[in-house]
């Protein structure tokens, strides 16, 4: 059954910032028969944010995150509260502590100090300090970490516009695979449908991998809604949801 003490989450102009619920959080709970669960990859979150809102601090980035998620709860015309929240998820895997060379010059390099690590960690500490936020980490397995050269400096040699012997450290990048992580995601939509904790689930990506899950929860029943941010996804996806809605400013 639907979990009866699931508190609703909050917006700016229902709530003291400090409070997570509304001042007819009361009423919500006895009246809204609508429980979502709100699941976020933050990796596809991420790259949609920057192009919509341009460069943020982590903090920035965590709070539009919650702020976005909450906003889901809300009717899309008059923004009054019409569902409460069981819970946000958020998936996504810690920076990678990689040691090792550049291919070329075989200078040292340590990415767990890097400018871009210490930005995700500081963006997971403020995702942990929110209200009603579950953090789930995959892992980027270092032994399976290497180099790789970039596409675009593929297509230049291949097109003759290049030649190896221009090639420098500077034209390769990290590959880097997450591990585990959308196994978290598929297993708590899973868990969240079979165990009725929810009644709609709004999940906030443009990846095709979560249709075997979307598809199991709304086998169970579960109102399945996906936010892809203004994204174009493939229009052979829309067959296996309930619904779209992008409620972040179009980019």
């Amino acid at each position: 059954m639907v979990e009866k003490s699931s508190a609703s989450g909050s917006t700016s102009s229902l709530t003291h910032p400090g409070m997570a619920e509304p001042r007819s959080f009361f009423f919500l709970r006895h009246a809204s028969p609508t429980v979502s669960a709100i699941l976020v990859d933050a990796a596809f979150y991420l790259k949609r944010a920057r192009r919509i809102f341009g460069d943020q601090s982590p903090q920035e980035a965590a709070r539009r995150l919650h702020s976005i998620a909450l906003d889901h709860l809300n009717d899309g015309n008059s923004r009054h509260r019409i569902a409460r929240l069981y819970r946000v998820f958020v998936y996504d895997a810690p920076p990678v502590a990689w040691k090792g060379h550049t291919p070329i010059r075989k200078d040292a390099v340590d990415f767990s100090r890097s400018a871009t690590a210490q930005w995700r960690i500081a963006f997971h500490e403020e995702l942990r300090g929110q209200r009603k936020i579950a953090l789930r980490l995959g892992e980027i397995p270092t032994q399976s970490v290497h180099w790789q050269l970039k596409r675009s400096v593929v297509k230049e040699l291949a097109n003759g516009r290049r030649h190896w012997e221009e090639i420098s450290d500077e034209d390769f990048c990290l590959d880097l695979r997450q591990k585990g992580v959308d196994m978290r995601l598929g297993l708590d939509i899973a868990a969240l449908a079979y165990k009725r904790q929810v009644n709609q689930i709004v999940l906030i990506s443009g990846d095709a991998d979560f249709v075997p899950a979307a598809k199991l929860a709304r086998r169970e029943g579960i109102d399945f809604i996906l936010d892809p941010m203004w994204a174009t996804i493939r229009p052979d996806l829309y067959e296996h949801v309930d619904g779209l809605r992008s409620v972040c400013p179009r980019p």
